[in-house]
């Protein structure tokens, strides 16, 4: 009887605490399981933060320059060849041996000929100091026209200084057969040398002379 009485004592107490242990299991549970889970959470932050750490890592470069001076060589200048020498002048004829009647002189080069023809005159009267002709310069043939196998006159008039030089030459209108002798007849007249006329001992210009250049291709 006793023994009963004791049995249910204990029934009634295990009985009372049964919703409490069960409660104090489901905690228990709750509480370890979110302490693994915090757990695994921290680690995988931890791995997290390391691959980004390796990630963002930079690597420092730096670029050393070099010397890039550059040494230029000093050139010497090349000294200029010598001029070469002039030519010797001509010589000038004696006056008394100049034939005043002469019209034309004719210099023949190879393989080209121009010719020059004065048809501006002068005067032959004795003792009236006219201006007479002392050096006449052959023309180049123009290269253009030479190749071209152009021939032709050209006609050029000029005043004659009184130092016997001439000057203000230019090429009568209507009487050049081309343009291309133009240039190589003033350049010629350019260098015409002439004695100047005289007139009571005082040397005068002479205006509107005129000189004809011929030009005529040769065969060898």
């Amino acid at each position: 009887m006793a023994t009963s009485v004791i049995t249910e004592t204990l029934i009634n107490r295990h009985g009372s605490n049964l919703p409490r242990l069960l409660i104090g299991l489901v905690v228990g549970l709750a509480v370890t399981l979110f302490l693994f889970w915090l757990m695994q959470y921290m680690i995988e932050i931890a791995d997290r933060s390391l691959d980004e750490s390796r990630r963002g890592s930079l690597v420092d470069f730096v670029r050393v320059e070099r010397d890039e001076s550059i040494q230029r060589r000093q050139l010497k200048p090349k000294k200029p060849p010598p001029p070469e020498a002039p030519p010797p002048q001509p010589p000038t004829p004696q006056l008394d041996n100049l034939d005043p009647t002469a019209e034309k002189i004719a210099i023949a080069p190879v393989p080209v000929t121009t010719d020059i023809e004065m048809t501006g005159g002068f005067s032959l009267g004795v003792g009236e100091g006219d201006y007479l002709p002392i050096v006449k310069v052959a023309p180049i043939y123009p290269q253009r026209a030479l190749s071209r196998g152009i021939e032709g006159f050209c006609v050029v008039q000029y005043t004659v200084t009184r130092q016997g030089t001439t000057r203000d030459p230019f090429v009568v209108d209507d009487q050049c057969t081309s343009s291309l002798f133009h240039r190589a007849s003033l350049q010629a007249s350019l260098k015409f040398k002439y004695k100047p006329r005289v007139i009571d001992g005082e040397a005068v210009e002479v205006r509107g002379v005129q000189n004809k250049f011929t030009y005529e291709i040769t065969e060898d």
